[in-house]
């Protein structure tokens, strides 16, 4: 067994290992954290496997994004993992059962890949140009169509997302563009004509009750 087989062998167990710990942690953080330490040999793995431009990516979207952003709401939720234990052992045999349909599908679906007997030739020019510009040229190209219908489905899940959180609050103080495009002049300013000059009241006379108490003093 040569060095890369050692380390792929390492990785992988710290890989299996890591994911169990995240359905078997109690605390949800811990799990976030050993999901994060998952998605770091899987990264690691696929270097061995010379397979840059996924590693980069696996190590970019995941875990500095997505497992980043997890991680914010799960401390800031406060979410406890006991509520979400309960009926684990109840579900457990189904959850096994479909667990080794998937893993047996995977594995069919690989076995494949392994079998090939006629194992293209790659041109020495193109293979100059390295893993991550023959992928770009692969998916632009002969991908485009299906890169583009993913792209549009990803739009449709961000608009959706958006959507559900766009709730009415009665304590919101958020302007609406669309009252303030519709204002108008008149319903902002009122003119008012008045006279330039203002004359003083004269002062009203005494009461009849007033004046005859003065006349007795």
């Amino acid at each position: 067994m040569n060095t890369i087989g050692a380390l792929f062998y390492l990785f992988s167990a710290v890989l299996l290992f890591a994911s169990f710990r995240v359905i078997t942690a109690k605390s949800t953080v811990h799990a976030a954290l050993y999901l994060v330490l998952a998605f770091a040999n899987a990264a690691v793995i696929w270097m061995l496997l010379k397979a840059e431009f996924l590693a980069i990516a696996l190590v970019l979207v995941y875990v500095g994004a997505v497992m980043v952003l997890f991680l914010f709401v799960v401390m800031m939720l406060d979410l406890k993992g006991d509520e979400f234990r309960e009926g684990f052992w109840k579900h457990m045999p189904l959850a096994g059962m479909i667990g080794t349909v998937i893993a047996l599908e995977m594995a069919l679906v690989l076995m494949r890949g392994f079998q090939l007997t006629d194992v293209p030739v790659l041109d020495p020019a193109l293979a100059k140009l390295g893993n991550t510009r023959l992928l770009g040229i692969e998916v632009y190209t002969k991908y485009l169509y299906p890169l583009q219908v993913a792209a549009v489905l990803l739009l449709v899940a961000i608009v959706a997302a958006i959507a559900l959180t766009l709730r009415k609050r009665k304590d919101s103080r958020a302007q609406d563009p669309s009252q303030q495009v519709l204002a108008k002049k008149a319903d902002r300013l009122r003119i008012v004509k008045m006279a330039p000059v203002i004359e003083v009241p004269s002062a009203p006379p005494p009461p009849p009750a007033a004046a005859a108490a003065g006349d007795k003093k």
